[in-house]
């Protein structure tokens, strides 16, 4: 199987419909501190859903334009990284990340996501690599930080959640300053 070893008993590996149970079961334990950051984590609120979600991933994979990985901690799924959005012909791509309680303060979000960075840059060509954050979503911004990119702006009031506007920061890093 796929798996990208993270260090620290963690594994960053592909997410997928037939690991829905797992998936599900992760979700119930992580949605009340995921689901205002992440769109997906509220409509994953049973089993079926949860395969659906997958499956959307999945089928996005197959056609190139995003991919899905979770984050193994001591063999127990607590998070997660994606790219969002995946563009080969443009050279940009979106990340975004998960994790519940369980595998925080421990680097694996920043880990992970160095990862997908490089394979973004070295394996596939991009030229950009984006990330999108709630600007009240420090943890998430620190992570940008920690990850060298740069705050390129905010989207005013773009994001809709449980029917309240939120804005977006928009955090980037290009190749050759990664490469640096």
């Amino acid at each position: 199987m796929f798996a990208i070893d993270l260090g620290d008993g963690a594994q960053l590996r592909t997410l997928e419909p037939w690991q829905a149970e797992e998936f599900f079961a992760h979700m119930e334990r992580a949605r009340e501190t995921v689901d205002p950051w992440i769109p997906w984590a509220s409509v994953s609120h049973d089993l079926h859903s949860a395969r659906n979600t997958l499956q959307r991933y999945a089928d996005k994979q197959a056609t190139d334009t995003a991919r899905l990985f979770g984050i193994w901690l001591d063999g127990v799924l607590v998070g997660g990284t994606m790219f969002v959005s995946f563009d080969v012909k443009s050279g940009v791509c979106e990340v975004g990340v998960w994790l519940e309680p369980a595998g925080r303060g421990r680097g694996l979000i920043t880990r992970a996501v160095r990862k997908l960075i490089d394979y973004a840059f070295v394996e596939r060509g991009m030229f950009r690599v984006e990330w999108i954050c709630r600007p009240d979503n420090h943890a998430s911004s620190n992570v940008a930080k920690r990850l060298g990119m740069s705050l390129d702006g905010v989207l005013r009031g773009n994001y809709v959640h449980q029917g309240v506007r939120y804005d977006s920061e928009i955090w980037s890093v290009t190749a050759p300053e990664w490469a640096r």
